[in-house]
C-alpha cells in the first residue's frame, strides 16, 4: 500500500509518520509514505502555488498548474487521487475499507481559501469530507486517511492483524466495543470502586462474545 501526500507543509508529517505503528509499518515495508512539497512543482522561481480568485473575494486560492504537474509525475497505473473538500462524500469506515484495496492513494492537501475547482473536476477520483466542519488545511485529514487505511493492511496492527480484522469486521464496517484491562477493581481517592464487567472475567467465551456484540457499535 502506497501513500503519496501533496502538501505545502511537508514537515508537518515528520514526527507523526516516523513514530508509532505507522513508522514501524514503513520500516517493515508494509506501507510506503511519500511526502511531496507542492512548491517543487511550481514553475515560478519563487515557488508560488496560489493566486487571487477570479470574481473577487477574500484570501488566496491554490493554483491548478502545480497540482496538475504533481499528480502527473506521481500517479502510477491504478493509483487513485483523493481531494479533501467540505463538499465531498463523508469519510467513513467503508471508505477506509475501499481505499485499502487500492495500490496507491494520492492525497491532495488544500490550504488558504480553497483550491481551484478544476482539481476536483478533472484530477480527483474521490472527493472526501471529514464530516461537517471546516479545517485550515488538508494535512490532518490526510493523516486520518493514512492511519485508518493502514490499520487494515495485514501486519500493520500486529502479528495477529488478520485475526484482529476478522474479529472486528462486519461487512464493510467494524464493531467497536468497550475495552478493559487490569486492575479488575480500581478504587478512587473518594473510595469509589470502578469494576470490570463480571462477564469479561467469567471465562465464558460465548457470553463474552454476546456481550461484545450487545455493547458494540457498528461503524460503517
Amino acid at each position: 500500500m502506497k501513500f503519496d501526500i501533496i502538501t505545502i507543509f511537508p514537515n508537518i508529517f515528520d514526527s507523526y509518520f516516523s513514530e508509532s505503528l505507522i513508522g514501524k509499518a514503513c520500516d517493515r515495508e508494509l506501507i510506503e509514505i511519500n511526502i511531496h512539497d507542492l512548491r517543487d512543482f511550481s514553475k515560478d522561481k519563487w515557488g508560488n502555488v496560489d493566486d487571487k480568485p477570479y470574481g473577487g473575494g477574500r484570501g488566496m486560492v491554490m493554483k491548478l498548474e502545480p497540482i496538475y504537474r504533481a499528480v502527473r509525475e506521481i500517479k502510477e497505473e491504478g493509483g487513485k487521487v483523493v481531494f479533501f473538500s467540505p463538499r465531498g462524500e463523508k469519510y467513513s469506515q467503508s471508505s477506509a475499507t475501499r481505499f485499502s484495496n487500492y495500490e496507491q492513494l494520492i492525497l491532495i492537501c488544500g490550504r488558504y481559501e480553497g483550491v481551484d475547482e478544476r482539481v476536483k473536476e478533472h484530477l480527483a477520483d474521490e472527493v472526501i469530507s471529514m464530516r461537517d466542519y471546516v479545517l485550515i488545511g488538508g494535512e490532518i485529514p490526510a493523516m486520518a486517511v493514512v492511519e485508518s487505511v493502514s490499520r487494515l493492511v495485514p501486519g500493520v496492527v500486529g502479528i495477529d492483524n488478520e485475526g484482529f480484522l476478522e474479529e472486528r469486521m462486519i461487512g464493510e464496517g467494524m464493531i467497536e466495543y468497550p475495552q478493559y484491562t487490569r486492575p479488575e477493581v480500581f478504587e478512587t481517592n473518594e473510595g469509589e470502586e470502578w469494576k470490570v464487567p463480571e462477564v469479561l472475567i467469567s471465562g465464558h467465551h460465548a457470553n463474552i462474545d454476546k456481550w461484545k456484540k450487545d455493547k458494540g457499535k457498528i461503524i460503517n
